[in-house]
C-alpha cells in the first residue's frame, strides 16, 4: 500500500479541486469562481445585515455564501495542512488549531474595539497586525484570501473605513502576507492599507464597487 498522500479535495480524474461547475481544468475553475464568487460578493454587500464580528461563523458565512455555486464544501474548515504553492512557503495554521486560532485572533480583536474610534495612522497599522493573525490560520481549503478581504470590508466600514481593493495587486497582496507571517515585518501591509483606507460614514450603505476585485486570488 502506498503512503503518498491523496489529497481529499482533489477529482483524481482531472487533478483539479472538485466542484459543482464540471470544471477539468484550473484555468476553468478560475473563471468560473471569478464569475460565480464576484456575483455572490456583490450579493452580500447590497444585502446590507451582515455585521460580523470575527468569528470562525463570520468567515464559514462568508466562504459558504461566496462559494456556494462553486464547492460542496464551501463554508466547511479544511482538514489538511496546506500551504503557498511557492518555493520555501510555510505551512497555515495546523487543521486541529483552526477553532483555536480565529477565537485567538477574535479576542485580540476585540481588545481593539473592533478598530473603531481609531486615528488612520493606528487604525492601519492594527489592521495589518489583526490581517496577519487572521490569515496565518486559513481555515479553508480554497478562497480563504477572498473570505479574509470580505470580511475586513464589511468590518472596517463599521469601523468608519472603506478598503479600495482595486488599488491593490495580488502580488502586492502575497508578498506583504509574507513578509508578516515570516519576518514579523508588518510594514508592507501598513503601506497597502494606507493607501486603500479611506474615511467613511458606517451609515451609509457601502459601495459594492470596492470590493475585492478578481485579480486578486485565493
Amino acid at each position: 500500500m502506498s503512503d503518498e498522500f491523496v489529497d481529499p479535495y482533489i477529482d483524481p480524474a482531472t487533478g483539479v479541486l472538485k466542484n459543482l461547475v464540471g470544471a477539468e481544468s484550473y484555468d476553468d475553475l478560475a473563471r468560473a469562481e471569478g464569475e460565480l464568487a464576484s456575483m455572490r460578493m456583490g450579493e452580500l454587500f447590497e444585502q446590507g445585515s451582515f455585521h460580523p464580528t470575527g468569528t470562525l461563523e463570520d468567515f464559514q458565512h462568508i466562504h459558504r455564501w461566496l462559494f456556494q455555486d462553486i464547492y460542496a464544501w464551501a463554508g466547511c474548515i479544511r482538514t489538511i495542512e496546506i500551504r503557498k504553492n511557492t518555493e520555501d512557503a510555510e505551512f497555515f495554521l495546523p487543521s486541529v488549531n483552526i477553532e483555536m486560532g480565529m477565537e485567538w485572533s477574535r479576542s485580540k480583536l476585540e481588545h481593539d474595539g473592533m478598530l473603531k474610534g481609531l486615528s488612520q495612522d493606528r487604525f492601519v497599522e492594527r489592521l495589518a497586525y489583526h490581517y496577519d493573525n487572521y490569515n496565518f490560520v486559513h481555515p479553508f481549503r480554497e478562497g480563504n484570501g477572498r473570505t479574509q478581504r470580505v470580511f475586513w470590508t464589511l468590518l472596517c466600514h463599521d469601523a468608519g473605513y472603506d478598503l479600495d481593493w482595486r488599488l491593490v495587486s495580488g502580488v502586492e497582496n502575497d508578498e506583504a502576507s509574507r513578509l508578516a507571517a515570516e519576518d514579523r515585518d508588518y510594514s508592507a501591509l501598513i503601506a497597502m492599507f494606507t493607501r486603500i483606507a479611506k474615511p467613511c460614514d458606517p451609515a451609509v450603505p457601502i459601495n459594492k464597487e470596492l470590493a475585492p476585485g478578481r485579480h486578486l486570488k485565493d
